[in-house]
């Protein structure tokens, strides 16, 4: 132990074991999966990041060792760890300075959202280097300002190599492309059986698998517009998805960002119309519904029926704030103060 200690304070890295944990030390070779919770901290004791709690739900991180990820010193730390051990890691600065855009990206991650979105088409040093936000005051300060962190690691699970599936972020290039169908049928499937929520997360594995294949390309290059081509329907399913849980704003920003690229995506442009009437957006839902008929006029009774629908919602909640009023004003006409304007 005191060896183990002394060698990771020559490497900046400071332990403090909390609770000890059970069995023999693993030697994690390669393959290796390893599953931990984790907080982050600043040395003055402020969170930026806790597994336990990020985007509403628990979620412990999962890392297979040796596939080189990001932040290198969380596969040296827990190397060091028996499973069910939790322990304190104060690690230098030039272990963390990676750490804004990997909490960006789990974020981003916990959020439902692309774990690549924000970051640019560069190696992850640039990105550092770079004066872009993170969409996050506090990630934006640190990236700003690189300085020590303190990570609290509960190692949960120490897997073999072979004894388990792999993830899809773990597997090769190649692995990935090849798997992308399958999931896009998985996914439709599980929608047919209305099992919108698992049909969603499986989109959504399939759109984060080609993003960051995506990333590897030039914008615009034929691979890019290859990996954009197989990105677009299932993009296109995902809304579906969201639409059917009442996830109305994601809808109109993923669909107006297949709109920019793709201007006569009939499918985009129904979808966003739909979002936009549920959130009271007529002008905007009349807009879309109209492109709609022109890109497409034998979807004309499919626009009509969401046009009476929206009507009719309209009207009705015309009706609910006229008895507020009467119930207000003791008398069915508000004064006419409320009604200008």
């Amino acid at each position: 132990m005191e060896e183990e200690a002394r060698k990771l304070l020559e490497e900046g890295i400071r332990k403090k074991l909390v609770s000890p944990g059970k069995g023999e030390l693993s030697t994690f070779p390669n393959g290796t999966k390893v599953v931990f919770h984790y907080r982050t901290s600043l040395c003055d004791g402020t969170v930026l990041d806790d597994s336990r709690t990020m985007g509403g739900r628990s979620k412990p991180m999962e890392l297979i060792m040796g596939k080189k990820f990001k932040l290198a010193v969380w596969e040296r730390v827990v190397t060091t760890m028996r499973q069910g051990e939790i322990s304190d890691y104060t690690c230098d600065a030039k272990h963390t300075a990676l750490y804004p855009l990997v909490s960006q990206s789990l974020r981003n991650i916990s959020a439902g959202k692309d774990p690549l979105e924000g970051q640019r088409h560069c190696c992850g040093i640039a990105q550092i280097h770079s004066h872009h936000s993170l969409g996050h005051k506090d990630l934006d300060h640190l990236q700003a300002n690189p300085q020590p962190l303190v990570f609290t690691i509960e190692l949960l699970e120490v897997l073999p190599p072979g004894s388990f599936q792999l993830d899809v972020w773990a597997m090769t290039d190649k692995e990935k492309l090849d798997l992308v169908p399958q999931i896009h049928e998985e996914g439709n499937k599980l929608f047919k059986q209305g099992q919108i929520k698992e049909a969603t997360e499986k989109y959504y594995n399939g759109i984060a698998c080609l993003k960051n294949l995506q990333m590897k390309e030039h914008p615009g290059d034929e691979a890019w517009v290859k990996l954009d081509s197989m990105i677009t329907p299932l993009l296109l399913n995902y809304c579906q998805c969201l639409l059917l849980q009442g996830q109305y704003y994601e809808v109109i920003e993923h669909c107006s960002a297949l709109i920019f690229k793709y201007e006569n995506n009939v499918k985009a442009f129904y979808k966003r119309a739909k979002a936009h009437a549920a959130v009271w957006n007529e002008t905007e839902a009349r807009a879309d519904f109209a492109k709609v008929l022109d890109l497409d006029p034998s979807l004309g009774p499919s626009v009509a029926k969401e046009l009476r629908a929206m009507e009719e919602k309209i009207r009705s909640k015309e009706r609910e704030e006229k008895g507020r009023y009467k119930g207000l004003f003791g008398y069915s006409a508000p004064p006419a103060t409320a009604t200008t304007g």
